[in-house]
């Protein structure tokens, strides 16, 4: 059964309605830490982090924007193959998920520049967060 070019229409604009919003939240993170007064390797792990989620989840804003556009009803395509891209799938996936477990290592990371205590409930908000998604996004097909 092969998936319909409407069908990727919608996922491209929905993800990339999810990775606009991601991108954002994570560069004023990166604001944030930037004019922070905090200093320390954690800090700069954490504006690390930042960065790399933001950049990713660009990277993902404008290959899911490529697919939306070719998949659009009366785009400038006429014949849209799956083929056709195959790159900016891959690439939009990929760095989708490389923003979220940056976004959530940060989400767990967070915490232990506060205290132990705040660290170790950050981590398991940051596990419990990694599994939820993770399991929402891979289909187990059983029977």
């Amino acid at each position: 059964m092969e998936t319909t070019l409407a069908y990727w229409n919608t996922l491209a604009n929905q993800t990339l309605l999810i990775s606009s919003l991601l991108s954002g939240f994570s560069m004023t993170i990166v604001a944030g830490l930037l004019v922070s007064d905090k200093k320390g390797k954690m800090i700069n792990l954490l504006v690390r982090l930042a960065t790399i989620a933001s950049g990713s989840f660009l990277v993902s804003v404008f290959a899911m924007t490529q697919i939306s556009m070719i998949t659009t009803p009366g785009g400038y395509i006429n014949q849209v193959a799956m083929d056709d891209f195959v790159i900016p799938r891959i690439t939009g996936v990929l760095s989708l998920i490389i923003g979220l477990v940056s976004l959530l290592t940060i989400i767990s990371l967070a915490g232990w520049v506060k205290s132990r205590k705040t660290g170790i409930f950050t981590t398991i908000v940051g596990i419990i967060s990694l599994l939820l998604i993770l399991s929402t996004m891979v289909r187990i097909k059983i029977g």
